[in-house]
């Protein structure tokens, strides 16, 4: 799960970082509003932590500049106003929480992950396809009720499939979404066959159907069809 930061704090941002890579998360992030809607333009995120105050600009201008764009990433404001009128307008402009300073990084990350749930499953902690289940809040998943031990990025992998089911992926969309800084062609697309290869294996091994298919010239797509 990709995540963006836009704190001009950088104290607080590195805490906000090294806490969301514990729970898993790839962040990256922007100390102002330029390098913000540089991000925001070029990069689609599962969730949006944004300050309100930002250097160059506002955070509800980015928030309008997401709803021009029909963007669909999830967004929490982290503000040091608790004003019911700052509450009200980020709201209104397409936020889906707003949390107030000071703030601890544990109610953060439930708080995201709460709106990465209701976007992407629909409120459910769990994800079904077919004999396949996650349990997106114990990250475990299992094969017709027998666990399968994946690692981090097979996991990512496998969740952002059930995600995005019958879609077709391109390698850039997996290697976007799975690692923050971009890599060369040929290292990516090594790194891309390698984790899919392997997460089929594991999902075999526990007798469950190879769903994933490589599309020539396009990527890949989750489908039992």
């Amino acid at each position: 799960m990709k995540l963006l930061i836009v704190e001009d704090e950088k104290e607080l941002a590195a805490s906000m970082v090294s806490y969301l890579k514990n729970e898993n998360y790839t962040c990256e992030v922007a100390f102002n509003f330029k390098q913000a809607l540089d991000k925001i333009e070029t990069s689609d995120y599962e969730c949006i932590a944004l300050d309100i105050t930002l250097p160059g600009g506002s955070g509800m201008q980015l928030l309008k500049e997401l709803k021009n764009n029909k963007k669909t990433d999830g967004v929490i404001i982290i503000s040091a106003k608790n004003s019911i009128d700052d509450r009200i307008s980020g709201l209104r402009l397409g936020a889906d929480d707003y949390l107030v300073k000071p703030f601890h990084l544990s109610e953060l990350a439930a708080r995201i992950n709460a709106i990465i749930r209701r976007k992407m499953y629909s409120g459910n902690n769990v994800i079904r396809f077919n004999e396949i289940t996650i349990d997106t809040l114990a990250k475990e998943v299992r094969v017709k009720e027998d666990p399968v031990e994946l690692t981090r990025k097979e996991y990512e992998l496998l969740v952002y499939f059930l995600s995005n089911q019958r879609k077709v992926i391109s390698k850039n969309a997996l290697i976007s979404h799975l690692w923050s800084q971009e890599m060369g062609t040929g290292e990516s697309a090594d790194i891309i066959y390698t984790h899919i290869k392997n997460l089929r294996k594991k999902l075999s091994e526990k007798g469950c159907g190879d769903y994933i298919r490589s599309l020539y010239g396009m990527g890949y797509k989750l489908t039992d069809q």
